[in-house]
């Protein structure tokens, strides 16, 4: 099973790519070193404060797939330096 998940997300005090790097950079290799998914921003690299984040999980069943997907998700919605705006889960 494959779960694919697209999250946005809302960055206010930054006020540089640069700044907006430093979180993204931060919150990415803490996922990819904490949980079994692979993750990449998709959409936004231009733009300051918003972002367009991938995760994908693969495995043998739906639960254990979705699970990591989701634990990972809410470790990135923890962070104070952003909001999530919107977020899309899907299966394959």
């Amino acid at each position: 099973m494959i779960v694919y998940a697209e999250c946005t997300f809302f960055i206010p005090d930054v006020h540089s790519l640069k700044g907006k790097r430093s979180v993204l950079k931060r919150m990415t290799d803490r996922v990819k070193n904490e949980f079994n998914v692979s993750i990449a921003e998709i959409d936004h690299q231009d733009l300051w404060q918003r972002t367009t984040i991938a995760l994908v999980s693969v495995a043998a069943s739906k639960d254990a797939a979705e699970g990591e997907t989701r634990r990972a998700i809410r470790f990135l919605e923890s962070n104070p330096e952003w909001e999530m705006t919107e977020m899309i889960l899907d299966y394959y």
